[in-house]
């Protein structure tokens, strides 16, 4: 069985972690929070509650949004959120890195599979 390696960041009782980093991902590829939400299977509202945290979370926004409807309306990822996801990006491969050996050596202590 092949572990699979999940950061999440806590900022107090707030995470960040793959699921925001996704949704980040799929507004930037979308244009939109609620085309990203049903890309992921996310509620409307869910999409737009994990958006609102993210956002009072940094200093800086890491989506900004414009009204409009679908011609003019939309949602972007800021400078902030790419860098954001940036970093997180790079934590993750630095601890896939540094970590593979300990991944192998918890992988080989697992029970064996049932089959």
């Amino acid at each position: 069985m092949e572990p699979r390696l999940h950061l999440r960041l806590y900022f107090g009782e707030i995470p960040f972690g793959p699921g925001k980093a996704a949704l980040l991902d799929q507004i930037a590829a979308q244009g939109s929070i609620s085309a990203a939400g049903r890309a992921m299977g996310m509620s409307y509202k869910r999409a737009w509650d994990l958006v609102e945290e993210m956002n009072a979370l940094f200093a800086s926004p890491l989506v900004v949004t414009a009204r409009g409807g679908a011609a003019k309306g939309g949602a972007q990822v800021t400078e902030a959120g790419q860098a954001v996801l940036a970093h997180y990006r790079a934590l993750m491969d630095l601890v896939a890195e540094q970590g593979a050996g300990d991944l192998a050596a918890i992988s080989a202590l697992l029970a064996p599979a049932k089959g």
